[in-house]
């Protein structure tokens, strides 16, 4: 492999995406990773095929399955490790070999890749395979039940309330080397200031989502609901929020605040002040709330356990709040 992106290193996050991605166009295709032909000159020529510049990187990809982590993994990632141990992957100095079917010599690399690909058509046509798919979008479409309701509970609450909505992200330079479960430990640490914080002196609830894009890599969706006869900035409000995840992470981390351009909502807005009664405008909130859980960007990988959905409980309205 002489590819230059071979020797770029890549994050946990992106890793699990070109897995996925590997493993989605092995569905579609039936070709394999390379092809061969022999012209007359009798010299075996590689033909590359639509599959070919996804193993650019695939050593690393082997490399995330680490034994002493502990993950729940997507569908995809799932039968790309079971048909890598399936067919025996070894390293070696040219990428990643196997031995031939009678296991008496190893294949050459491409002709290992090859193998690798028949192996994972076959699990991507398993029955476990399709039903972790569709497992996955139930469980989207749940949550998003989920949110409703809960969302309806807090609107019901006070006559006015008012929505902000974050995007917690990560400095392109501390994704490098960011494990997922790190994410997960930011998270636990920015809902405990939740309890002590006066940023949240008036918060009626909140709702956090723990999710992963191909651009942004792992990041943090969140709405945090207020009662609108205390408070009335916003825009404020959701930088008051942001700062505060910036010093969670200790500087890893940064934000985009919904609140600050609401004109990109074109007529859907549903964040800012909302009244009880506007059942219009609340279908609007909830349409927000959803992309919070959308299955297009849930975790590819996530640690045993670990709960990528957050939403609040209702707190003591005699609460005392450190000044």
């Amino acid at each position: 492999m002489t590819s230059s992106r071979a020797q770029t290193s890549l994050s946990q996050s992106d890793i699990a995406i070109r897995i996925e991605q590997l493993v989605k166009v092995i569905e579609q295709h039936d070709i394999p990773a390379f092809r061969f032909s022999v012209p007359r000159s009798g010299c075996e020529r590689i033909l590359p095929t639509r599959l070919s510049r996804y193993f650019d990187d695939i050593q690393q990809m082997i490399d995330l399955f680490d034994e002493h982590s502990q993950y729940r993994y997507s569908e995809h990632l799932q039968a790309f490790w079971e048909a890598c141990q399936y067919i025996g992957i070894e390293r070696s100095p040219v990428g990643p070999v196997c031995l031939n079917d009678d296991r008496t010599a190893y294949l050459d690399h491409r002709r290992s890749m090859n193998l690798l690909v028949v192996r994972i058509r076959q699990l991507t046509r398993e029955q476990w395979y399709r039903r972790k798919r569709s497992d996955r979008r139930y469980q989207a479409g749940d949550q998003e039940s989920r949110v409703t309701e809960y969302t309806d509970s807090v609107l019901d609450r006070y006559a006015r309330t008012v929505v902000v909505r974050v995007n917690l992200y990560y400095l392109k330079a501390s994704q490098a080397r960011q494990r997922v479960e790190q994410v997960f430990d930011d998270l636990d640490r920015f809902v405990a200031e939740r309890e002590r914080n006066p940023i949240f002196k008036h918060e009626t609830g909140f709702i956090c989502a723990v999710e992963q894009g191909e651009s942004r890599g792992y990041h943090i969706h969140a709405a945090f609901f207020f009662n609108g006869a205390q408070l009335r900035g916003d825009i404020y409000k959701a930088s008051q929020i942001g700062e505060l995840w910036g010093s969670v992470t200790q500087g890893r981390g940064y934000f985009d605040s919904c609140n600050q351009d609401k004109e990109r909502y074109e007529g859907r807005l549903g964040i800012g002040v909302i009244y009880r009664n506007d059942q219009q405008v609340r279908s609007h909130v909830h349409y927000a709330m959803h992309y919070l859980v959308k299955d297009d960007q849930q975790l590819r990988l996530r640690p045993l356990g670990a709960r990528c959905l957050r939403v609040g409980q209702p707190k003591c309205l005699r609460r005392r709040w450190l000044a």
